[in-house]
């Protein structure tokens, strides 16, 4: 399944395709909540300096998809962040791999036995991913949607 797929750290180069990624304000929310819509190449390059282990994958040579982690605690826990997959990547298996790559890293890198991912309560793509990749639900948080409304928060997490 995965035999297309390749993953490598995120590089400056990358930025300027990784930013197209996200197709709609609510896309672009559900991906980096606070970044402002359309994301730019200084906006992700910001997020990339405060955050770690930015990663791409490649299909068939292309960036496909891009993650890091926001919140990373040695031995204790890695939390999964601006998790984007290129439209014409989508349904291909590219979430999961990378979800998958990012835990092992998270195992490697920083001996955590927790993966902690976020997901809005509109995104029912990512439950379901995160949902059948093993993640369980363990708080809800109100926060305000990219339009204004009333958003739910759902933190989940999976023991690696």
């Amino acid at each position: 399944m995965y035999s297309a797929l390749q993953h490598r750290p995120a590089s400056a180069a990358d930025l300027s395709e990784v930013v197209g990624f996200p197709q709609t304000m609510e896309e672009l929310f559900f991906s980096y909540p606070k970044a402002i819509w359309p994301l730019n190449v200084g906006q992700l390059a910001a997020a990339i300096a405060e955050r770690r282990e930015s990663t791409v994958v490649e299909l068939d040579g292309r960036i496909a998809g891009f993650a890091n982690f926001y919140q990373w605690q040695h031995g204790e826990f890695c939390a999964l962040g601006n998790l984007m997959v290129a439209p014409w990547a989508r349904s291909q298996g590219v979430a999961q791999y990378l979800v998958a790559v990012m835990e092992s890293l998270a195992q490697q890198r920083y001996k955590a036995p927790l993966m902690k991912v976020s997901c809005f309560n509109a995104n029912v793509s990512g439950l379901l991913l995160y949902t059948r990749l093993g993640y369980k639900p363990v708080a809800i948080v109100e926060r305000c949607s990219a339009a204004g409304d009333r958003a739910a928060l759902i933190a989940m997490e999976k023991p690696l």
